[in-house]
């Protein structure tokens, strides 16, 4: 029986004694997936996060955490780890224990107390303390204690997903009409919505529901994915009449509002909707002088709750100003962060048109005999103001380069400047991709507003199973709600104007799912108009991270440079200024190829260049300051896996390290001491040779000489940093030959004689 197993063996009986069922105790719980890290072409997930003990009063209704240490602790030891735990699940009272007592903090009143084991409290008393400490009305109860909807074989909410639920529920029953909710693309907002609905139904809070979109497919996808357990009531408005014998409504504004800017919602009573959902609620729909605001305001008297993933703060939008603040973020970084949601690499492709522009001389004609405004143009011009055929094609001819490099039917959005662009990056692209487009010419599609066929097909490229389309050019209609799990590449070929980090956001929420089923674990970015400086922007997600952009001459990768890269060039005209008197200017002939590119990974939070033994190195050092720190803290760890654990999840690659020229056959000890500290390496054969020249196997005979020879042979193919690990003893090759490690272990004279001998072994590998 492992530690685990003898110290929540402790707490069990307590629990049951304490009418707490099994029902109501998740042991062990991983709330989170563990962080996905891009290593070159591989990744490899780090270590998810776990509670010993989550206690639900209802399912969903987490109430209390439990961190169990064994008796060698004090009670007190787990306390404040137990509290970070409650504090990630948002639940009100965390406990720490021994098995010989507990200590509990309420998150709501701030107090500690001690209590003896038969004095843990029970589901109700837990239950009524929260009640009360809340001041609840009593007439709320019922809300409160509503369960999620659940059936064999669905999924139940994430850890954040319950937060925004209970943080909702909660909010309402204190009295609360307008709620804002703050989710990331791709982390679930609609079933995180009809969870809300069903528990506000169920506890006969509300009774009709409208949910408000402005796109049919987001409607679409909602009423047969998330909401369809609401069948029997639901109802998507379309036509001219308004029905109102249903219950849970999905309209877009379009339809509520009319043609003719008529207003077909005032068929229905102001009072009729008791829930009004506004799905992303960023674009447009709570801004003061929009038509979709009457909506909102006619029925103002119902509950009103936006969800986005990006909230608009802008002097003409403010979503906080009319929803409030956020119950809840769940952003980006931190989805990244858990390993719910897909990281990215950067490739920042530039141009040496874009990096030089281009220079119009007076009285210089397009290619339609236009005379072109004299000046220079730069990237933000480029597609907008003056298209260079040339540029297009060469853009097309780089993305096409990397999917034959990596994968030539990974899912690909192209987000162009408008949809002339997106039609002619599409023909571009059809010209590049010709041999497969003989054969499937649904290979590459334009989808865009006006594009029938190309809409048509949205939910075949959402389609995991579903090969084609693959490569999809578009402007606007796929910056938000478009779920393709399967998407692998996002193409930024625009370079995002005032507003632009909204859509930012939202295009690179095109690319966070995640899909290991199907291979998909991360996703790449090629970035042809450095719209990836808003990476550094502080609105972006968090804390601005280091971009580093070399200049000619400067060395590819640098830890030390920050900076957003190239500014743009003054536009010698601005259609935005007059509009009416836009002209587009077409020019071809002109000599366009990428003058430099780099790759930038997120690790641990942040964008980093591709030069990861720089990074590693870096990181040994951050964490080790010299090579005799490093060795001091290599021999006296109990397991040098923990070490090298330790030192990967600050962002230590060793795997990538072992790519590197000549480091085959090298321990992961050699590969540290080589790369960080310059240090000659061994490779693990002479090592292994090393310790059979001294003297130490000559002190053992029979089963056990042998043993200590097969676990020094297996060091030498197969790197094992411990060699006292027990568990290495059961793998079929030691335990065919020697019987398992009960026999192993007997013939040492018992476990502990042999993680001695293992040890000595050990140490004399890497002192040789």
């Amino acid at each position: 029986m492992n530690e685990s197993d003898t110290r929540l063996k402790l707490i069990d009986p307590v629990l049951n004694n304490r009418e707490w069922t099994l029902d109501q105790i998740r042991t062990e719980y991983y709330y989170t997936d563990g962080q996905i890290q891009v290593i070159g072409k591989k990744t490899k997930r780090g270590h998810a996060k776990k509670v010993d003990y989550l206690l639900d009063y209802k399912p969903g209704k987490p109430i209390a955490v439990i961190e169990a240490k064994d008796t060698s602790h004090s009670v007190e030891d787990g306390l404040q780890q137990g509290m970070g735990y409650a504090a990630d699940l948002d639940v009100p009272f965390a406990y720490s224990t021994n098995g010989c007592g507990f200590i509990e903090h309420d998150f709501i009143t701030g107090h500690e107390r001690s209590l003896d084991m038969e004095e843990f409290p029970t589901p109700n008393e837990l239950w009524r303390r929260y009640f009360t400490e809340k001041k609840f009305a009593p007439d709320k109860e019922a809300l409160l204690a509503q369960s999620d909807y659940h059936e064999p074989g669905s999924r139940t909410p994430r850890y954040y997903q319950e937060i925004v639920i209970n943080r909702t529920v909660e909010a309402i029953a204190q009295g609360k009409k307008r709620l804002l909710v703050v989710m990331a693309t791709g982390t679930g907002k609609t079933f995180t919505a009809f969870q809300i609905v069903h528990r506000l139904k169920a506890s006969k809070t509300i009774r009709k529901v409208l949910y408000l979109a402005d796109r049919n497919f987001l409607i679409d996808q909602t009423i047969t994915g998330d909401f369809k357990p609401f069948h029997d009531v639901l109802h998507k408005v379309n036509g001219r009449k308004m029905d109102s014998s249903y219950e849970v409504y999905f309209s877009l504004y379009q339809q509520l509002i009319g043609e003719n800017g008529e207003e077909r919602f005032k068929e229905f009573q102001p009072d009729f909707f008791d829930l009004v959902i506004v799905d992303e609620c960023h674009r447009g729909s709570a801004s003061q002088d929009s038509a979709w605001r009457t909506i909102l305001e006619y029925f103002s008297s119902a509950i009103q709750i936006g969800m986005t993933a990006t909230p608009k703060e802008t002097k003409d939008v403010s979503n906080i100003d009319y929803f409030g603040d956020p119950i809840y973020t769940y952003s980006l970084k931190q989805g990244i962060e858990d390993g719910f949601l897909a990281p990215y690499k950067v490739i920042r492709v530039r141009l040496n048109i874009d990096e030089s522009g281009y220079v119009v001389e007076e009285g210089e004609t397009d290619d339609k005999g236009n005379v072109i405004p004299s000046g220079e143009y730069g990237s933000q011009d480029f597609d907008r103001v003056l298209v260079v055929e040339d540029r297009d094609l060469e853009v097309a001819r780089r993305i096409t380069e990397f999917l034959k490099e990596t994968d030539r039917y990974a899912k690909t959005i192209v987000f162009c400047v408008d949809i002339d662009h997106a039609r002619r990056m599409r023909q571009a692209l059809i010209n590049e991709n010709a041999d497969i487009v003989k054969e499937h010419p649904d290979y590459v599609m334009q989808i865009t507003g006006d594009n029938k066929e190309g809409k048509d097909r949205i939910d075949d490229f959402m389609d995991p199973e579903s090969k084609f389309p693959t490569i999809v050019t578009t402007s606007e209609l796929l910056t938000t709600g478009v779920n393709c799990r399967t998407c692998k590449v996002i193409v930024l070929d625009n370079r995002f104007g005032d507003q632009g980090m909204t859509k930012f956001k939202q295009i690179i929420g095109r690319g966070t799912r995640i899909a290991e089923e199907y291979g998909k674990t991360y996703f790449t970015i090629l970035d042809f108009r450095n719209a990836s400086r808003l990476f550094a922007d502080k609105d972006f997600d968090g804390e601005p991270v280091s971009i580093y952009e070399p200049k000619p001459g400067d060395p590819v990768a640098s830890s030390r440079h920050s900076g957003s890269g190239l500014e743009p060039v003054p536009s010698p005209t601005d259609p935005s200024k007059d509009p009416q008197k836009h002209t587009k200017y077409f020019v071809h002939g002109v000599d366009v190829y990428v003058s430099q590119e780099q790759v930038q990974y997120w690790i641990n939070g942040k964008l980093i260049t591709t030069d990861l033994l720089t990074y590693s190195r870096d990181n040994v050092l951050g964490e080790y300051s010299s090579l005799t720190e490093f060795i001091t803290a290599w021999k006296v760890a109990d397991r040098k896996k923990a070490v090298l654990d330790e030192l990967e999840s600050r962002g230590v690659f060793l795997e990538e390290l072992r790519q590197e020229p000549g480091m085959d056959g090298v321990s992961d000890f050699d590969l540290i001491c080589h790369f960080a500290f310059d240090q000659r390496p061994l490779t693990r054969a002479e090592r292994v040779r090393n310790v059979k020249q001294k003297g130490l196997l000559a002190e053992y005979s029979g089963v056990a000489r042998s043993v200590l020879e097969a676990l020094l042979d297996k060091f030498a193919t197969e790197n094992i940093p411990d060699f006292d690990d027990v568990a290495l003893l059961d793998v079929p090759d030691l335990k065919e030959k020697f019987g398992g490690p009960v026999p192993i272990v007997k013939a040492f004279g018992g476990r502990q004689q042999f993680i001695d001998a293992a040890q000595r072994l050990e140490n004399l590998v890497y002192a040789a």
